[in-house]
């Protein structure tokens, strides 16, 4: 088995809100990966005295230690568990009700020697090859779905769409929002390779059109994860007219973790 893990903040001088762990049981059957992409807070805050990164540490070392540990336990009711735990470490000192009480993008997958289960929350992907090369991309494109009128500003975001029926969900302080979450099992045989990205590092595909899924695995099967986030810097860089860009963010969070069986 390869696995490779590459996580680089979008600004060298602040903290990287992404969250990333690979796990493998010392059972020496199957594995986990996590990856989380923490939602950046806006300037007035959050009601939260935490940072975001904070929250993703949390949330995604209980991911970690859940996925390994209890294997038999559907991964929307893990997802479920950790929010919860990381709920509970801070509900005395925050106000979790606050549209942007700190929250991610979660991905999840889980394999053993006979399926790959797979969860997908808001608009990180998850990659899965076929050992015939056949790539499927897994994800939750409700924010995608939305026209940009409804995205106009935050305050509208935060009051009619943010983890709201009809909008899109995150991971944040409320459990229930893991049946939100697109989550399936694939046979293990059919399962060749995994590739889980933040949008970050999906801008490759989704705003510069650099190529498909199924050339972005192979970017990264081929060259590594870390080449993939070098090219998307180097595009933004190159974007210097915000054509392809637009009101995003020159850097993003880039996080790409590669699972190959």
């Amino acid at each position: 088995m390869r696995t490779e893990l590459v996580s680089e903040p979008g600004d060298a001088v602040l903290p990287n809100e992404d969250f990333a762990s690979i796990g493998l049981p010392a059972s020496g059957q199957g594995g986990s990966l996590v990856l989380l992409d923490g939602v950046t807070p806006p300037r007035d805050g959050t009601g939260c005295r935490h940072s975001v990164p904070w929250f993703t540490a949390r949330l995604g070392g209980a991911l970690a230690e859940l996925t390994v540990s209890l294997q038999d336990v559907p991964l929307a009711d893990l997802l479920s568990r950790a929010v919860s735990r990381t709920a509970g470490a801070h509900a005395k000192t925050c106000d979790l009700s606050h549209p942007r009480t700190p929250q991610a993008t979660v991905v999840l997958a889980r394999w053993s020697p006979e399926s790959v289960e797979y969860l997908v929350l808001s608009d990180s992907a998850l990659l899965v090859e076929s050992p015939g090369g056949t790539v499927t991309a897994l994800l939750d494109d409700r924010l995608a779905r939305l026209p940009r009128s409804a995205l106009a500003t935050d305050a509208l975001v935060d009051s009619t769409v943010r983890n709201k029926e009809g909008g899109f969900f995150t991971a944040a302080a409320d459990p229930s929002v893991a049946v939100r979450a697109v989550t399936g099992t694939l046979p293990r045989a059919e399962v060749r390779a995994l590739a889980a990205l933040t949008d970050g590092a999906t801008r490759w595909v989704e705003k510069f059109r650099e190529g498909d899924w199924a050339d972005c695995l192979a970017l990264v099967r081929k060259e590594g994860p870390q080449a993939l986030v070098d090219r998307v810097r180097a595009l933004e860089r190159a974007d210097t007219d915000r054509v392809l860009l637009g009101r995003s963010k020159t850097h993003d969070d880039a996080t790409v973790v590669y699972v190959e069986f």
